[in-house]
């Protein structure tokens, strides 16, 4: 598994991230059986959000495996918070509710501190100096070590970054071969197409000017949420080709070739597999150990549709 340290922290951290937004579906013996193998992959990297399950996701995770200060030390566990509870949920990022929220996580977590916190979606209202001030108390008392956002653009980050003396470490985005606008409009500039519409402002170039580690969630998902494009012959049947040669050529599966290419890219990315299935976690782990060459990487892109001839 290939890692990598994430500037302005002291944390090495696998490629591959193991997201937990849907372990409540399994038995405490089947999550403590899937957290094994990922570490048994190599991943050392955990993904929560207060969200997930309302809670109940992170109870399950440290009930699981009896969270201890000896597990504890060699897992990086993350969460996020910001969006509210319910079904008319809304975004918060006021200081009261992300301290009330990280607060709840560390008691479902059964943790002292989060390495890695994230303010979930933009909150539209929010407040740059009220959420430094939780920072710096979350920071202070040690409950968190390092901070970051998810689903960001640029211009977000830069009003957020303004007011914090804690330097925002992560952005964690929707990134797949079948969702691409990260790379779509930088390889289409200036052109009068469908890609060309520039939907994320820049945000791969400017996380990676500034030091700022991209997470990919949703590797296999096109769309939001439209469905898995692998193995999917009726709208992905060119992508799905190259996907089976490739995986032929490595001895790997389809879903490994997909991991691969996110991995393969220079920016420091590590992608969020949210599969609660022990064998696709596995394979799809492998997808970091898979070294796809330039033309190999362009191929995929141009199958998904992406690449101007």
């Amino acid at each position: 598994m290939k890692q990598f340290n994430i500037k302005g922290t002291d944390l090495n951290v696998s490629n591959i991230i193991m997201g937990n937004m849907r372990i409540n579906s399994l038995s405490l013996k089947e999550t403590e059986a899937l957290i094994h193998t990922a570490q048994e992959a190599g991943i050392n990297f955990f993904d929560h959000a207060d969200i997930y399950g309302g809670g109940s996701c992170e109870e399950q995770f440290a009930q699981a495996i009896s969270m201890d200060k000896s597990i504890r030390e060699n897992m990086i566990i993350q969460s996020k918070c910001g969006i509210r509870h319910g079904a008319t949920g809304y975004y918060d990022f006021s200081k009261d509710h992300i301290l009330t929220s990280v607060d709840k996580i560390l008691q479902r977590l059964q943790t002292e501190y989060l390495d890695i916190l994230l303010l979930h979606r933009p909150d539209p209202l929010m407040e740059p100096e009220e959420v430094a001030e939780a920072f710096d108390q979350l920071h202070a008392s040690g409950k968190v070590r390092h901070f970051g956002v998810s689903n960001h653009n640029p211009m977000q980050i830069e009003l957020l970054q303004k007011s914090l003396d804690q330097k925002l470490v992560v952005n964690q985005v929707q990134f797949s071969l079948a969702h691409t606008p990260l790379i779509d409009s930088g390889v289409s500039l200036n052109m009068n197409t469908e890609n060309a519409v520039n939907r994320d402002s820049s945000t791969l170039e400017y996380c990676r000017l500034n030091d700022i580690t991209l997470q990919a969630w949703s590797p296999f998902q096109t769309g939001f949420f439209d469905g898995v494009f692998v193995g999917d012959r009726e709208r992905f049947p060119k992508l799905n080709d190259v996907l089976d040669r490739l995986a032929g050529k490595y001895d790997v599966t389809p879903t490994t070739i997909a991991v691969a290419w996110i991995t393969r890219h220079p920016a420091n990315i590590q992608v969020v597999l949210g599969t609660t299935n022990a064998g696709r976690l596995r394979e799809s782990a492998e997808g970091s150990d898979i070294p796809l060459t330039r033309e190999e990487w362009n191929e995929l892109y141009a199958a998904a549709g992406n690449m101007i001839p």
